[in-house]
């Protein structure tokens, strides 16, 4: 027990100190990023309202006349501290953005995850248990059209054909239903039941299902792809032959022995599909006008507020890294093989 505890322990130290540099490399790619962006950040945002006097004080405030490396170290040294800088264009802070519209990223980012897991393992499992059937063609068909298709273009599809029925195609609430919601954890369902308003819980839910099955199939692919292919090989398995010779049914070899063994690697590819998530939910966001980051993010970059593209994409990496270690961490206590 002492030496699995003392794995464990060891790989948690690994991955944290080589998360440091990981980090390190991330925050560099964003500086340098923001810094080769053409024109000047400041003009842009203020959009030729401001003399060079102004102009030249917005810079300073912002820390834009220092050097580029005494520039590097000051951003660094924010992100430490949690500060993600203010808004050039309304003066918010980065981190409020975060606070008030991240509830509507994370409700559609779960969402879609859901809508990934409840697609994609059922045919992933059967895709694999019946190799090369006309249902295994039809599923890696299906799986390779929905990764490859634009997810803008997935989601002016859905509101084409769900216009005018029940199904909402725009906001995250219909807006005389939300007038009666106090805004207390910025996750509009979770403050409806809070509110104890059970036709807004309704309502809300109505409107995540769209822009949660537009983001969710852009990953149920890589859910069936990987399913089927693990599903395969623990078939193949010498512990699933022992197991029919045992006499064990053949749907509980299937579901309980082959299927558990395969879930295992799916849980490492849940962790970074999280990337695509986020990149997919900016354009979900902007497609359904959903009051997220991403559609947020977009707004910012269309008045070319330097400091807030910075901040939002600053915090999008740093989710990523951070979920990359849990699930890291999860496998390495499902898996002990992992550690070592």
């Amino acid at each position: 027990m002492s030496k699995q505890s003392g794995g464990l322990g060891r790989y948690v130290a690994q991955r944290l100190l080589l998360a440091v540099p990981m980090v390190l490399i991330l925050l560099t790619l964003v500086f340098l990023l923001m810094r080769v962006a053409p024109g000047d950040p400041v003009s842009a945002a203020a959009g030729g309202k401001l003399g060079p006097e102004q102009l030249a004080e917005k810079r300073r405030i912002a820390g834009l006349d220092k050097p580029l490396f005494e520039q590097y170290l000051d951003y660094l040294g924010d992100v430490v501290t949690l500060d993600f800088g203010t808004t050039f264009v309304d003066h918010r802070k980065v981190s409020d953005i975060i606070i008030e519209n991240g509830g509507a990223t994370l409700s559609l980012t779960l969402g879609a995850l859901f809508v990934a897991v409840l697609i994609g393992l059922p045919i992933g499992l059967f895709s694999g248990r019946y190799r090369d059937s006309a249902f295994d063609v039809t599923a890696r068909i299906f799986g390779i059209t929905t990764y490859a298709a634009p997810v803008f273009f997935t989601g002016l599809l859905a509101q084409l054909a769900f216009s005018g029925t029940w199904l909402p195609t725009s906001d995250q609430a219909d807006p005389l239903t939300s007038l009666n919601i106090e805004s207390v954890t910025h996750i509009y369902v979770l403050d409806c039941l809070i509110a104890g308003d059970w036709n807004a819980v309704e309502d809300g839910l109505k409107h995540l299902i769209l822009p949660s099955i537009t983001l969710g199939l852009l990953i149920v692919g890589v859910f069936i792809r990987m399913i089927r292919i693990n599903v395969i090989q623990s078939l193949h398995g010498d512990y699933i032959e022992a197991a029919r010779a045992r006499g064990v049914r053949e749907r509980r070899v299937v579901t309980q022995h082959a299927f558990r063994n395969a879930l295992v690697p799916v849980i490492t590819v849940l962790g970074l599909q999280v990337a695509l998530l986020l990149g997919g939910a900016v354009l979900t966001e902007k497609t359904f006008n959903w009051p997220g980051v991403g559609s947020t993010l977009i707004t910012y970059i269309n008045q070319r507020d330097y400091i807030a593209v910075q901040g939002i994409v600053t915090v999008f990496a740093l989710v990523v890294v951070l979920i990359s270690m849990l699930i890291d961490f999860v496998n390495a206590l499902i898996d002990p093989r992992v550690r070592y």
